[in-house]
């Protein structure tokens, strides 16, 4: 019995090249951190407590993802103090903006290239 040709699947482009699923952002396409920077993409920032609560994590959780997050430098934290009550503020940095806008554009390319690769 002979070998299937493989198909070929025509991918939508990326910044002028093929969008690829293996390409995606693994900082970002992970759902809790897509959750902050989607959250923080929204708002001008938001306290650790807001984000927790908001995405319904716990504290380790957050904290974790969080952590990640400013590591690669798409979340910016400022903590400080409210009286002696300490507070945790995050923002989304320009390079954490562009990052989700690149994950996005890449999302919507690889929908794109599913849709025309059922004909529709």
């Amino acid at each position: 019995m002979a070998a299937e040709p493989k198909r070929r699947t025509r991918l939508a482009r990326v910044e002028g090249r093929a969008a690829r699923a293996e390409e995606l952002d693994r900082v970002i396409h992970e759902r809790v951190r897509l959750g902050i920077v989607s959250a923080l993409a929204v708002a001008p920032s938001m306290t650790f407590v807001e984000l927790k609560d908001a995405l319904g994590l716990t504290d380790g959780n957050l904290s974790v993802h969080a952590r990640r997050l400013e590591e690669a430098g798409y979340v910016v934290c400022d903590k400080r103090f409210d009286g002696r009550v300490p507070k945790t503020e995050y923002r989304l940095s320009a390079k954490g903006r562009a990052a989700l806008t690149r994950y996005l554009d890449h999302m919507e390319a690889l929908i794109r290239a599913t849709r025309a690769g059922r004909g529709g």
